[in-house]
C-alpha cells in the first residue's frame, strides 16, 4: 500500500465523518472515553505533550465547549489512541511525533477554548502542581 493511501486510511480512521453533527461527535466521544485513559497510562512517561493532551481531553468532554471545537479535539484524541498511525508509536524517539503534530495543530486552532479549568483538571489527573498563572476558571 502506498504511503498516501495509508495516510488517507489513517486519517479516515481517526477523524471519521467530515460532518460534525451531534451524532458524529457523540460517537467520537464514546470512542475516546473508552480508550483514552488506558492508552495514556501505558505511554504517559514517554510523551512530552501529556499536559496538552489531557487538557484537550477535558476540553473535548466539556459540554460547554462548542460542538465544532469538540469534534476537532476528539479527532486529534482519536488519532492518539489509534493503534495504527503514520509513524508507529513503538519507534523510539519518533513514534509520537505524528500524534504530537496532530494535537499541536488542533490545539493551536482551538487554543482559546482550552480554559484554565481544563488545564486544572489535567494537572489534577496527572497529579501535578498548577503553574501560578493558571486559575480555576
Amino acid at each position: 500500500m502506498s504511503a498516501g493511501k495509508e495516510a488517507d486510511r489513517t486519517f479516515e480512521a481517526a477523524f471519521g465523518e467530515a460532518d460534525l453533527t451531534p451524532a458524529v461527535i457523540a460517537k467520537r466521544e464514546q470512542k475516546v472515553r473508552n480508550a483514552f485513559w488506558g492508552k495514556l497510562k501505558r505511554v504517559a512517561g514517554r510523551i512530552p505533550f501529556v499536559d496538552d493532551l489531557v487538557a484537550a481531553y477535558y476540553c473535548a468532554m466539556d459540554p460547554e465547549t462548542p460542538l465544532r471545537v469538540r469534534g476537532m479535539l476528539l479527532g486529534a484524541l482519536a488519532y492518539f489512541i489509534l493503534p495504527i498511525d503514520m509513524v508507529p508509536d513503538i519507534i523510539a524517539g519518533l513514534g509520537y511525533t505524528d500524534d504530537a503534530a496532530a494535537l499541536a495543530t488542533v490545539v493551536s486552532l482551538v487554543a482559546s477554548h482550552i480554559k484554565p479549568k481544563h488545564r486544572a483538571a489535567a494537572a489534577s489527573a496527572l497529579e501535578k502542581e498548577l503553574p501560578a498563572d493558571i486559575g480555576p476558571d
